[in-house]
């Protein structure tokens, strides 16, 4: 028999071609979309403008896979944090967010990380695979239905407007699954998101920053956390092979040209002692200059396996008044989901470690 089709992993151009496999016409791809992504059913049985010999293929061919929800906890800020299990004893965490004017869904691209930030539980647990293109876009489907169910039924408006991809993982090491993922998200027949409200957050892998800039250009985030290369080759590894000189080039490159103007937001955890110094202040406004961007200033969230801590909210705040002074936009990001681990850095999942780094951890210890 033939293996049956997961219709999550597929945009709307793969849709297409697997109706057009089915000797069906390519417009069947705009109607399933709408069933599965924007009325949320998944049973080809309810999708009644199919007519009944196509549903019955469609059971026979294909399905919908959705990851089966270990937990569910909520924070005391409403923050909410869902643990996925995937196969091999694998999970996946994916963090909802909720304030006044929107609501934004953290979701994850990998099983676990490959660049080992030392201020991130993620990176501490190895890296096991890339997530496919299905387990990704269902992290949102999923998210969607469980937030709609306490809802008025009358009440259709959806509860995600934003997406980040600060979950799990470094998403531009994921590409071609990315990719995929932002077409569906933008994709007028499935959720419609527009490109600022869809944002990709990255460590600083140069080449792919570039080619995101070309197919899919939407918000991006890059993770600094420091200003000189001696430091980031400590705290973020990938640096060693993407020095800073270089990140900033592609910075500049992203925002340059195109038809939508662009700025570039600029993580920065605050780790006390170690990057959160007045004069790593002043070297950060030097590095930003000329460059539209907005500064996230992010406290560190403690986790076990780390010997950081959190600077006090006195050196959070003299650092952030350098930046705000020289004229760069810059937030302090309130801490969200801290009691429940769902704040940043701070999701773990289950991981499979395919790479060997928490027995190369515990041995050097």
């Amino acid at each position: 028999m033939t293996a049956k089709t997961n219709l999550f992993d597929l945009d709307r151009a793969g849709l297409s071609a697997f109706f057009e496999s089915l000797g069906e016409k390519p417009f069947r791809a705009t109607q399933v979309l709408k069933w599965v992504h924007q009325r949320g059913v998944l049973d080809f049985a309810e999708m009644t403008d199919l007519s009944k010999a196509l549903r019955q293929r469609l059971a026979e061919t294909a399905y919908v896979a959705t990851p089966e929800i270990i937990t569910e906890k909520i924070s005391e800020d409403g923050t909410r944090k869902w643990l996925f299990a995937l196969d091999g004893g694998n999970a996946i965490e994916t963090v909802f967010i909720p304030e006044k004017q929107r609501g934004t869904l953290c979701i994850s691209s990998q099983i676990g990380c490959a660049l080992a930030c030392r201020f991130c539980a993620t990176g501490h647990q190895g890296f096991n695979r890339n997530l496919s293109t299905g387990e990704i876009i269902a992290q949102l489907w999923v998210a969607e239905q469980q937030l709609r169910k306490e809802q008025d039924k009358a009440h259709h408006e959806r509860m995600i407007s934003n997406v980040v991809f600060m979950g799990m993982g470094e998403p531009l090491l994921n590409f071609d699954n990315l990719i995929r993922v932002l077409g569906i998200m933008q994709d007028d027949f499935a959720y419609g998101l527009s490109r600022r409200r869809v944002t990709v957050s990255t460590a600083g892998v140069v080449p792919a920053m570039l080619r995101l800039k070309d197919q899919a250009p939407v918000s991006l985030a890059v993770s600094l956390h420091a200003t000189h290369d001696k430091l980031r080759d400590e705290i973020v590894p990938i640096n060693q092979k993407y020095p800073l000189k270089e990140l900033m080039q592609a910075c500049r490159d992203y925002v340059t040209g195109g038809e939508q103007r662009r700025h570039i937001t600029f993580e920065y955890i605050l780790i006390d002692g170690v990057n959160d110094s007045l004069d790593e202040a002043r070297t950060l406004v030097k590095m930003l200059k000329n460059l539209p961007a907005k500064v996230n200033l992010i406290p560190f969230n403690p986790f076990p396996e780390s010997d950081y801590k959190r600077p006090s909210q006195q050196r959070i705040d003299r650092f952030r008044d350098v930046l705000v002074k020289a004229g760069l936009v810059t937030v302090t990001r309130k801490v969200r989901g801290d009691d429940i681990a769902a704040a940043c850095g701070q999701l773990a999942g289950e991981v499979n470690d395919k790479s060997r780094r928490q027995q190369r951890l515990q041995q050097t210890r």
